[in-house]
């Protein structure tokens, strides 16, 4: 793609309100996308093959797995199709700005059709209607919270790596119940990101765009519905508010800027530096050391968040949201500090 990208005028130019100097190009989203598919491809086509005969040096542990992967074929790619036709909105949106509306409009009709398909959360609640509605608006927040997020190299990337991987332990470490399918999803999903941070971790040879962001942010929110749900016969109903926290630092962003941009009357949607990686930097950071905070913090709320599934008590779940809570108000105290004047 970086040497692609290019050639079909795929490139990112400078702007006022981005933090790059040079044209650098996009479609990094592609890699990304191709990362994800191909290797999800080559395992459907053998549990396909090995379904009904599985070869005899084929470990035990695995074999017996087979057909329960070829049971969630289907939920697994009506996910990634509806991630694919999102990525394909951002990639049209890479090469000619779409209108805001627009994209919004896809977001949630795609968001619509995944939850009428069954993708959904229950959130405790008997009508339907709620979960599905709550399902929807997590769709659409992730997705906008990735994108957002692209605004320095290597920021979106590492946080959706860090969130993939704690995911992908969560789910895998998920004591006597481990979901193979979704922990599986989430190590796909994080080793196609340690090949795209190679070329954009600063200075960024490529970035990953709107497609990314959004096949990312779709998938991640997805996953998070599948493979996190609350059942009478489970111990503690805390571990439902386990994404919340892994996603703590992406969701604050997100709704402090649309906040910030609404009270000032623009578009939540109109791009500006009022982001927390922006602020850092204007707090005297470099853009390394910007991107590096943020991304610690993501990663204290997603350790906390998996801590949720070690504690049995509510009154533990609350010391481990408060802590959580304590690290999105040091962001706050960091954002409403004023800038040092140059000397």
């Amino acid at each position: 793609m970086r040497w692609l990208a290019p050639r079909v005028g795929l490139i990112d130019h400078p702007g006022a309100r981005k933090v790059h100097v040079i044209p650098t190009p996009l479609g990094g989203g592609v890699g990304i996308w191709c990362g994800v598919i191909l290797p999800l491809a080559m395992v459907q086509l053998l549990v396909w093959l090995w379904q009904r005969q599985p070869p005899e040096w084929l470990p035990a542990e695995l074999a017996k797995h087979l057909a329960g992967a070829a049971y969630r074929a289907r939920e697994l790619w009506g996910v990634v199709g509806a991630a694919t036709v999102l990525a394909i909105t951002g990639l049209f949106d890479d090469f000619r700005p779409l209108s805001w509306k627009l994209r919004l409009f896809l977001q949630f009709a795609v968001s619509t059709c995944v939850v009428v398909c069954g993708v959904r959360a229950t959130v405790f609640a008997s009508n339907p209607w709620v979960g599905g509605v709550v399902s929807v608006v997590w769709f659409v927040v992730l997705v906008n919270s990735f994108n957002f997020l692209d605004n320095m190299d290597g920021l979106s990337g590492g946080i959706a790596l860090i969130v993939s991987s704690v995911f992908a332990v969560m789910m895998l470490t998920k004591p006597g119940d481990p979901h193979w399918f979704v922990g599986g999803f989430f190590l796909i999903v994080a080793g196609s990101l340690v090949g795209f941070l190679y070329h954009n971790w600063s200075p960024a040879r490529i970035f990953m765009g709107d497609a990314g962001s959004y096949f990312l942010g779709f998938s991640i929110a997805c996953m998070t519905i599948l493979g996190t749900f609350y059942s009478a016969t489970d111990a503690s109903s805390h571990v439902a508010l386990a994404p919340l926290c892994v996603m703590a630092v992406p969701l604050y962003d997100i709704c402090s800027v649309v906040l910030i941009r609404i009270c000032e009357g623009r578009s939540p949607f109109q791009p500006d530096k009022r982001h927390f990686s922006h602020r850092l930097v204007a707090l005297g950071l470099t853009k390394v050391q910007a991107v590096l905070t943020v991304h610690l913090t993501t990663l204290t709320t997603g350790l906390l968040g998996l801590t949720l599934y070690a504690v049995r008590t509510w009154a533990a779940a609350f010391v481990i949201l408060t802590c959580v809570g304590c690290v999105l108000l040091l962001i706050a105290i960091l954002e409403a500090a004023p800038r040092t004047p140059d000397p």
